[in-house]
């Protein structure tokens, strides 16, 4: 089966999309392959920072089924990749989530959902900032070996100019293009393979010592998810599971840029959570095994250090010579992600200006670098402002708008799948494989997502969810992942009047042809 090159000249604003096709987008195609795109998904992930920030964290929430939890997050998180796949395969347009779900449930359905993605992006990319300073500093003083140095990070102006300077180093590389760094990021993601893997394989040989007095034999019941004390319990790790699968989709909205864009995205997507969970999976289990999942002493559950298992297992686990590479691996980690964070949110906006669901000025893309800068330079600036401002204001706000992602990502998630099955639902009894692949997944996938978001939409009212802040007796939380959604429908409702063709559904619909068709 060949492909058919159908890229077409993007319309002038206001003419029919539908008669036309998709609006090309001018970036610059064929310009990453398989492993590439594999590599984006991983590397966006940020699978050594997520682990060292949330295995003490969930094994605080389910103990010892910390193991189970982690596969309890993968089964949705891959049902909705095989979504992401299908719906590729159809229209492999950068805006992904947003274009899928515009065509269909309709502009102001898809409009919600693009934004979705947008701010939880925003979102995650100012708290990698801030734990690549982190780490920095922390990385500094361990090679030093001067605690004035680590403890720079604890003074404010030096930890905010530290974090807005990656942050705009970030920006630079990645208004660049894609094959800018594509050498270092197959290097960092190596690196962070690597190293879990010498930790993993230390981990186990060192289980049992008596220097390691909290060790704990491994039993298959830690991979049986309904062994969990509560349902609470269990939500709320599934919560912290899913945050640590976010990102994979990165690869999807680079498609435009990849060779084979309706099949290789999709693949390259399913590589990267094969890869993530068995990451996860090892390193889990290793980590129980070595220091258990209690709150006392190197216990994961620890709350003096759950929040940073890595930098307190470094040392005794690994030694002080190795130890130090999982400090270089956490700061590889989210330095990687957060350059590759910016695919996704940055070619969102270029899809939503592209077809006038925002202003036409985001749509303009480096006639050099094939990038859309003007987003991605937006995308950088907002991400400074908005980690700065919650700096300066309170740091509470600031834990709790990381709380609220996982309201983000459930939403837009869940959303994209249900749009894969809505869209294809003429197609559902063609074939058995049609029925699973493009009905009955998607539909489990996103209705296990919609769950987890009332459920933690539910449990963020309570002000004891997150840092345990309030606003007039309701979880602050609750008020900022919510304010956040509220916030959308403002944008929405001032876009419609400035741009009321996408509105009316004469740019984008079901029937708007794919960039590429298959012959």
């Amino acid at each position: 089966m060949t492909q058919l090159d159908v890229r077409l000249k993007a319309p002038e604003p206001g003419d029919d999309a539908s008669a036309e096709g998709m609006r090309a987008k001018g970036l610059n195609g064929n310009s990453v392959g398989l492993l590439g795109s594999a590599v984006i998904g991983v590397s966006t992930v940020a699978p050594v920072y997520c682990l060292t920030s949330t295995l003490g964290s969930t094994a605080g929430e389910v103990g010892v089924q910390m193991p189970a939890v982690f596969l309890a997050g993968f089964l949705p998180m891959l049902l909705v990749a095989f979504a992401y796949r299908e719906l590729n395969k159809a229209m492999p347009d950068c805006g992904t989530s947003f274009t899928w779900t515009v065509q269909a449930f309709g502009p102001r359905v898809g409009w919600m959902c693009g934004w979705g993605l947008v701010i939880a992006t925003i979102i995650v990319l100012s708290n990698l900032a801030g734990v690549a300073t982190s780490y920095f500093w922390l990385l500094a003083g361990e090679i030093t070996g001067s605690a004035s140095v680590a403890e720079l990070d604890g003074n404010k102006f030096v930890h905010i100019v530290t974090c807005l300077a990656l942050i705009a180093i970030a920006t630079v590389i990645s208004y660049r293009g894609m094959t800018a760094t594509k050498g270092l990021q197959y290097a960092l993601v190596a690196l962070q393979l690597l190293v879990l893997a010498v930790f993993v394989a230390m981990a186990f040989s060192k289980a049992g010592s008596a220097d390691l007095p909290t060790s704990a034999d491994f039993s298959w019941s830690w991979l049986n998810p309904f062994a969990v004390q509560s349902f609470a319990a269990f939500t709320a790790g599934l919560s912290l599971s899913i945050f640590m699968y976010w990102g994979w989709d990165a690869c999807l909205t680079a498609n435009e840029e990849t060779s084979g864009s309706s099949r290789t995205p999709g693949r390259a997507a399913l590589v990267a959570m094969i890869v993530l969970v068995g990451s996860y999976l090892a390193t889990g289990v290793a980590a129980q095994m070595v220091v258990g999942s209690g709150d006392q002493g190197l216990g994961l559950a620890n709350p003096d250090t759950s929040d940073n298992v890595f930098a307190a297992l470094a040392g005794p686990v690994m030694g002080p010579s190795l130890g130090v590479l999982l400090f270089v691996a956490v700061l590889a980690s989210a330095a990687a992600s957060l350059q590759t964070t910016f695919i996704p949110v940055a070619r969102t906006v270029l899809a939503m200006s592209t077809y006038e669901a925002l202003p036409a000025s985001y749509a303009r893309v480096h006639p050099r670098f094939r990038t859309p800068g003007r987003a991605t330079v937006t995308a950088g600036v907002a991400t400074g402002v908005f980690y700065t401002v919650m700096t300066l204001v309170s740091e509470h706000v600031l834990v709790d708008t990381i709380y609220a992602l996982g309201l983000m990502i459930c939403f837009y998630y869940a959303l994209t799948a249900f749009a894969c099955a809505w869209y294809f639902r003429a197609d559902l009894l063609k074939s058995g494989r049609d029925l699973m692949f493009k009905g009955l997944f998607p539909l489990v996938g996103g209705g296990l997502l919609a769950a987890v978001f009332v459920k933690t939409l539910a449990d963020m009212w309570d002000p004891a969810y997150g840092s345990g802040s309030s606003v007039l007796g309701v979880g602050s939380v609750f008020v900022i992942g919510v304010g956040l959604l509220v916030l959308g429908v403002v944008i929405m409702c001032v876009m419609r009047r400035r741009s009321p063709a996408f509105f009316r559904g004469e740019v984008l619909t079901r029937s708007t042809p794919a960039l590429v068709a298959e012959d």
